[in-house]
């Protein structure tokens, strides 16, 4: 299989494309930078992996990702919309609308771009391809994002988003689906210098974080299964790394991992 990750030089991205490299797969690595893509090729076999840069809030771009990878490989079979940012930590008041709109054309609209791109060349090749989009805080009903409402907003619609575009295309062999990654230590949820409200609320934010954080393994073997031939997941499904069973049993699990200090503080 080929596979398009973006945003895969670091932390979840990373992981996936690592673990689909185990599978056999040939992965297309993607940034915004070319920093980061000519560092992280240094981690891989060239005949496996292809680095480009890719501002994924621009269409154009996304398009020339999916064209050099079929050039580059021969064919595209699955697409992760995973590139993503967050914004500042702070309320709406004292937030920067430049930012707040950043956000979401990252999050959504590259989302967007992504999942057409990568639809157009299925459709045109009739190729059966998959294309995975990324959940996260402010998907799910009681999930509540104060403070980063640009962020829970930008997933909340984009699990909107997936789950129309696979009613619209569910007559295609093209399977369009949703992943839900968890909460994982990664530099967006551990800022190098948090604002003044993240230092209001330390407390609070850390304790949630050290009972429902995993390390990524868990969102990644979720997205191996849902690209692989045997993982049997179709269009419209929807797979978290944080769902209610998982959910209930890190509460229940914490108290004793916090005190045998089995708290895992690893920032991914």
């Amino acid at each position: 299989k080929v596979a398009i990750i973006t945003g895969s030089t670091r932390g979840i991205g990373k992981a996936i494309a690592q673990a689909f490299l185990k599978e056999g797969a040939r992965v297309v690595i993607t940034s915004g930078r070319r920093t980061s893509v000519d560092e992280a090729l240094k981690d891989y076999p060239e005949s496996s992996v292809f680095g480009h840069v890719c501002d994924v809030s621009d269409y154009a771009e996304v398009e020339k990702l999916v064209a050099a990878t079929v050039e580059q490989f021969g064919k595209l079979d699955i697409f992760i919309n995973n590139a993503g940012i967050s914004d500042t930590f702070y309320n709406v008041t004292d937030s920067d609308p430049d930012e707040w709109g950043r956000v979401i054309d990252i999050n959504l609209k590259g989302t967007y771009y992504g999942t057409r791109a990568a639809l157009n060349y299925f459709l045109k090749s009739g190729h059966p391809g998959k294309i995975i989009n990324m959940a996260g805080s402010g998907t799910d009903k009681k999930s509540n994002t104060p403070y980063i409402s640009a962020y829970g907003s930008s997933k909340a619609a984009i699990a909107r988003f997936t789950f129309a575009v696979a009613e619209e295309y569910k007559k295609t062999p093209v399977s369009i689906m949703l992943l839900h990654p968890g909460l994982v230590r990664t530099d967006m949820i551990n800022p190098a210098q948090p604002t003044p409200e993240m230092k209001r609320q330390q407390q609070t934010f850390q304790t949630i974080v050290d009972i429902f954080s995993q390390p990524p393994s868990v969102a990644v073997s979720l997205a191996v299964r849902m690209a692989g031939e045997k993982g049997r997941c179709k269009s419209g499904d929807y797979l978290s790394a944080l769902d209610r069973k998982r959910r209930k049993w890190l509460l229940f699990t914490y108290p004793f991992r916090k005190l045998f200090g089995r708290i895992d503080r690893t920032n991914y």
